[in-house]
Formats: C-alpha cells, sequence, structure tokens
C-alpha cells in the first residue's frame, strides 16, 4: 500500500512539474520554451526528410533519412554540423564494412559475428567523437534490413547525407538556439546568492550573536555556491558554442568586448571560495568552546565591515556586467575595500599577538579576504 502511494505521489509531482513547465514555456521566453521550440524542429526535420526521401522519391530504404536528421537537430548549430559529419562517416564506415563482409558471407548470423566486434572497435576512433556508435547501427541496418547489395548500401548512405542536411538546415535556419540567456541567468544567481551569504555573515558578525544553526546554514549555502558557478561556466560554454556558424540575430544585451562572461566566472569563483572559507572559519570558531579562538569584538566588527563591503562589491561588480549600470561605484566600493583590508591587517598584529589560536583564526579569515580583494581589484581595472 505504501509503495502505490508512493509511486502515486511521484506521478502527482511529475505531473504538476509538467504543467509548471508548459505554463512557463507558454509564459515567455525561457528554458522551457527552448526545450518546446528544440523538439518542434527535430519533428519538423523528420517529417520534411521522410516526406521528401519516402513519399516523393520512394527511396528503397527512407527511414534512413528521417532517423539521421532528427537526432542532428542538436543543441547547437556547431554541434549540429560536427556530430553530423561525424555521424555519417560513422554510418559510411560501418555500412561499407557489413556490405562487404556481407557479400562474402551469406549467413546474417555469421557475418554479424564478423563485423560487429570489428566496428565497435573502429568506432572507438577519437575523431568519430560521441558518434561512433553509430558505425555497429549502420552495420546492423546493412545486414538486417534485408538482402545485402552494394545499390542498397549505395541507397542507405545517400539518404542519410540527404537526412543530415535537412537536420542541420531546419536547425541553423529556423530560430537556431542560443544560450545567452541562460548563462547571464546563471552567473546573475551565483552572485546574488554570493552576495546574501556576505551580507548575512556580516551582520551576524556586527551584532556579535552567532547561533550556531544559523551559522551552519550558512556554510551549508556557501558549500552550493562552487557547484552552481560550474553550471554558470558550462552556460557559458555553451553560450559561445550556440554563437558560432548562428545565423540568427544575436540579442542586443551583451557583454563589452574584453569583458566578457568569463571574467564574471572567475571572480565568482574566488567569491564561493572565499564563501566558503569564511563561513567554515565562522562556523569553527562558534563551535569550539576553546575562548582563544573566539573572534576580538572590534576585529569581528571591522571584519563585518568588509565583508559588507565584498558583498556591495559584487552586486555592483554584477550590475555592471549584466545590466545597465556602470563601473565607477564599483572601483569606489573595492578602494574602500582595500582600506578595511589593511586595518584589518592591523587589527590582527594588535589584537593575536603570541596567542596561536588567535593567529589561525585571524590569519584563516585575512588570507581570504585578501585573495577576493586582489581579484575584485583586477576586475576593476
Amino acid at each position: 500500500m505504501r509503495g502505490i502511494r508512493a509511486t502515486w505521489q511521484g506521478l502527482r509531482t511529475d505531473v504538476s512539474a509538467a504543467v509548471a513547465a508548459a505554463k512557463t514555456a507558454w509564459a515567455g521566453p525561457s528554458r522551457e520554451r527552448d526545450l518546446v521550440v528544440q523538439a518542434l524542429k527535430a519533428a519538423l526535420a523528420a517529417w520534411v526528410a521522410w516526406a521528401v526521401a519516402g513519399w516523393w522519391l520512394q527511396a528503397p530504404v527512407a527511414f534512413v533519412a528521417p532517423w539521421v536528421a532528427v537526432v542532428l537537430v542538436e543543441s547547437t548549430v556547431y554541434r549540429s554540423l560536427t556530430h553530423g559529419l561525424q555521424q555519417l562517416a560513422a554510418i559510411a564506415v560501418g555500412t561499407i564494412v557489413a556490405t562487404a563482409v556481407g557479400l562474402l558471407l551469406p549467413h546474417t548470423e555469421a557475418a554479424m559475428a564478423v563485423v560487429l566486434p570489428l566496428v565497435l572497435l573502429l568506432g572507438q576512433w577519437g575523431r568519430l567523437g560521441s558518434q561512433g556508435i553509430y558505425a555497429a547501427t549502420g552495420a546492423l541496418f546493412a545486414l538486417t534490413a534485408g538482402p545485402v547489395s552494394v545499390a542498397t548500401s549505395a541507397a542507405r548512405l545517400g539518404e542519410a547525407l540527404f537526412g543530415a542536411v535537412v537536420g542541420l538546415a531546419v536547425n541553423a535556419l529556423i530560430r537556431p538556439p542560443l544560450y545567452l540567456r541562460d548563462a547571464r541567468a546563471l552567473l546573475q544567481d551565483a552572485a546574488d546568492e554570493t552576495h546574501d551569504i556576505l551580507q548575512q555573515v556580516a551582520e551576524g558578525l556586527a551584532q556579535g550573536s552567532l547561533d550556531h544553526d544559523e551559522v551552519s546554514g550558512w556554510h551549508s549555502r556557501a558549500v552550493r555556491l562552487y557547484p552552481l558557478v560550474e553550471q554558470a561556466k558550462d552556460a557559458v560554454g555553451w553560450n559561445r558554442e550556440s554563437l558560432r556558424i548562428n545565423v540568427r540575430h544575436r540579442p542586443k544585451v551583451q557583454p563589452q568586448p574584453g569583458r566578457g562572461y568569463d571574467d564574471a566566472v572567475t571572480v565568482l569563483e574566488y567569491a564561493a571560495v572565499h564563501t566558503t572559507g569564511v563561513t567554515r572559519t565562522v562556523l569553527e570558531t562558534v563551535s569550539d568552546e576553546d575562548e582563544a579562538t573566539r573572534l576580538e569584538p572590534s576585529l569581528a566588527r571591522h571584519y563585518a565591515r568588509y565583508l559588507s563591503l565584498t558583498a556591495h562589491a559584487l552586486r555592483l561588480y554584477s550590475n555592471s556586467r549584466f545590466g545597465p549600470a556602470t563601473e565607477d561605484g564599483l572601483r569606489e566600493a573595492v578602494h574602500d575595500m582595500r582600506e578595511t583590508l589593511q586595518t584589518l591587517r592591523q587589527d590582527l598584529v594588535r589584537t593575536s599577538g603570541d596567542d596561536p589560536a588567535g593567529v589561525a583564526v585571524y590569519g584563516a579569515l585575512l588570507a581570504q579576504a585578501h585573495r577576493l580583494a586582489r581579484q575584485m581589484v583586477l576586475s576593476a581595472n
């Protein structure tokens, strides 16, 4: 009974998610709408390939054309082209080998026993990339879809070529995919989450009342920052690839020349590492019963000011990269960060003295502060 209830609950969750995705796709430009468009384009490519090869020309193995067309409506036009060439090469290898062996060995079982190990090994050739498996697929089609003949195999290769052309043409000419929106949204999310965590830690340090559960929550959020930045980095790569061989008009909102998303990823990587280190150190201070590891109140307030300035600088940096804001405010914020960092250095010498535990805590915080300040200075210049 519990299993049925869990299955029903999972089904309801999946249906709700599907309905929400459909509403999002209907509402306006979104990742969900992009997926719907790509699915419709793949269906269109298959229909056009079959209409020409199967209905109009009545080709002997017409199913190959729509099959190749649908799988080549890839996530980017560049990928459609490169994968198309690799797939055609793999199909050609498998078809040629299977045809040659099939003509020598009349029994399909015997031919398959010889051909499949060979084409599976050939499919591992690096130049075929991820499309190497289609060498085996092409060989199986040649051996199992009727009598083996040179004419049928040549027709199959011709229809594969036609399907590839149709798939590439549909993907390139009908709303070719762009991923600028995805990259910008993920980078913005990472910047916003980093800002919020740093600001909350700063407020907690300034008030001088740090709750263990609250600090643990900050650290858990900080640990999830780096995977979020990695997702943004992947999205930047998809964005760069989607702009290659793309005839679609590019969006008006673009990073300034020389100020692309790569530097944003670098800054956010530093910010993620810095934020994780800060929250870990603060968590250790509230978890350790040794009073020597507790933050001295005046130093905690100065560090809180530094974290607040860091959060503000990250917000300004994000606005300068992804919005209409200028970098004048960012330079001023970075200048304030550097001055506060100098104060922190002086406080470290004054407060820690010869106490090893104090030096360890303050040194860890200061090292994190110095790294991020250096990166923010480089970004603001």
